[in-house]
């Protein structure tokens, strides 16, 4: 099998949410030698962004982008494994943290937004579900962050990605980290009445956004 079928397989396993598939893909990938970095991005995560653009025009449902994820995240544990293996790595682009605020316990549009956003080259640490605001602001501290993104599901938790900002401003670190803010209750104006840098309505947006803010930090070359 040519290594262009091979990377046109990695792509269509996470189309067709096909798993056996993907391990083939990846057997196979090892068996002849091709670059696991070439085979997650020009497979894999080609696949999961083009799922991406789908759901975000009504063509694929939740329950199928949540599957093929699945797929997708089985796929890059072992890319990753093996490259530690053999001593490559993928060109970490930025890091990001991203949770659920405090109050809110609804996490699966969080949790395909941070699977999504770690194929793209982004080093994710997701901070789980009932997130204070202070906490945060700590973790991207901690982990040398470059953004944040919260996911507010009810209107009554919204005013915590509010004190994400507060906090920022009040420590001096406005501008130190691009903010996002998501969830459905989430708008365009919320995010502009509080100070966020981005109001994302899906995964899709989400990964758009960081690949505008990577090109203008100049780590992404190109869209």
């Amino acid at each position: 099998m040519s290594k262009e079928a091979i990377i046109q397989a990695a792509y269509d396993s996470i189309i067709e949410c096909d798993e056996e598939k993907a391990m083939k893909a990846l057997d196979d990938a090892k068996e002849q030698g091709i670059s696991f970095v070439e085979l997650l991005s020009e497979g894999f995560s080609a696949g999961i962004r083009e799922l991406g653009e789908r759901f975000a025009f009504g063509e694929v449902f939740l329950p199928e982008l949540m599957a093929c994820t699945e797929v997708m995240q089985k796929a890059v544990a072992i890319i990753e494994e093996e490259m530690e293996k053999s001593g490559q790595q993928t060109k970490k682009k930025g890091v990001m943290v991203i949770g659920t605020v405090e109050g809110d316990i609804h996490d699966i549009g969080k949790g395909i937004v941070a699977s999504m956003v770690k194929t793209n080259g982004i080093e994710v640490h997701d901070l789980g579900r009932e997130v204070p605001a202070r906490v945060f602001v700590e973790k991207a501290e901690e982990y040398g962050a470059d953004f944040i993104g919260s996911s507010a599901l009810l209107t009554t938790t919204m005013t915590v990605q509010k004190e994400i900002e507060e906090i920022l401003k009040k420590e001096g670190l406005k501008g130190k980290y691009k903010t996002m803010v998501g969830g459905a209750p989430v708008t365009q104006r919320w995010a502009d009445k509080i100070g966020a840098d981005a109001f994302c309505e899906d995964a899709t947006e989400a990964v758009k956004t960081i690949q505008k803010w990577l090109k203008e930090m100049g780590r992404e070359e190109g869209m």
